[in-house]
């Protein structure tokens, strides 16, 4: 994990969206290798007739589940469902990227549907095939949560495109917060040398512009995530809670209200009351999966100790 995060404060430093092309291309190719990995070894194990028992409600209630507990999971996993949603927040960025020609619009509304529709398969296929294989003990993560041991080259390099995935994942996703807080210190500071100058560094045939702000506010980020994520690894739980934080306001809410602006929809007509349902419905699912991700973090704050698991 300390490698990882020193590894994401060297790439941090690279300035804008515009220069990850060739990161952002590596880890959407290796979504795909652990993803097929993942949804081959479970329909491996299906097919030789090893799957678990499965069932169209999921776990039973008895001993083990009380009926709010499955409630809860079920809040949470909705929380799980929006996070893959959070694609939309860089779709500005990608878009200023493109040429004007043909319109950014209908080249982001083809790739949007080209994405989401191979979004779609994968995550039917790994939840769909990996509950059949391993029914309601399935893990959180086929590969990294000790669902399959062999073929072990197999499963070790699955395991490799899930870190390589998440490297340019979380440059993909950091970037635009860089460029919010970066912009806003100019704006605030236009005259700053501080915030504004960069000094030119070569290293061989090399040279590194380095900016003095961009380099600690961006390396103390990375600190700071690395730092939360070695005291409190709920892997599950986490993504559950920040899909619903970022689902509804950012994913729904704004979107629909700048549509609204845009094209003057009338108050109170067909598309405008639609729109608010619309809305609505996803701010009920953003409560109930932040209430559901919150109450599975303060379960497992039991079973673990800072920096630690606790058996």
């Amino acid at each position: 994990m300390i490698g990882f995060g020193i590894f994401q404060i060297l790439l941090s430093q690279i300035p804008n969206f515009h220069k990850l092309t060739w990161l952002s291309t590596i880890a959407a190719a290796t979504s795909f290798g652990y993803a097929f990995i993942g949804s081959g070894l479970s329909l491996a194990v299906v097919v030789s007739g090893k799957g678990e028992a499965t069932s169209i409600f999921g776990n039973k209630v008895g001993p083990d589940l009380s009926e709010a507990d499955k409630v809860w999971k079920v809040f949470s996993a909705l929380g799980n469902i929006a996070l893959a949603c959070s694609f939309a927040t860089v779709i500005y960025d990608i878009m200023d990227t493109l040429k004007s020609y043909p319109p950014e619009n209908k080249q982001m509304k083809k790739a949007n549907v080209l994405g989401i529709t191979a979004m779609t398969i994968l995550f039917l296929l790994c939840g769909g095939l990996g509950y059949a294989a391993f029914g309601h003990d399935t893990p959180g993560n086929i590969l990294t949560g000790f669902g399959f041991y062999e073929p072990f080259w197999l499963v070790a390099l699955g395991n490799v495109f899930i870190v390589i995935h998440m490297v340019g994942a979380y440059q993909v996703m950091a970037q635009p917060l860089f460029r919010v807080i970066e912009m806003g210190a100019n704006m605030a500071w236009p005259r700053s040398d501080f915030i504004n100058k960069g000094y030119p560094i070569k290293m061989g045939s090399l040279t590194f512009n380095i900016n003095l702000f961009r380099l600690i506010w961006r390396s103390m980020y990375v600190v700071v995530a690395t730092v939360i994520a070695m005291a409190m690894p709920f892997f599950n739980e986490f993504l559950a809670l920040l899909g619903a934080i970022g689902f509804w306001p950012l994913i729904v809410f704004f979107p629909v209200q700048m549509h609204i602006a845009q094209k003057q929809v009338k108050r109170l007509s067909l598309k405008w009351c639609c729109l608010q349902i619309l809305s609505f419905s996803c701010f009920l699912v953003t409560v109930s999966a932040a209430v559901g991700s919150i109450r599975g973090i303060s379960k497992n704050i039991k079973k673990y100790k800072l920096f630690m698991y606790k058996q």
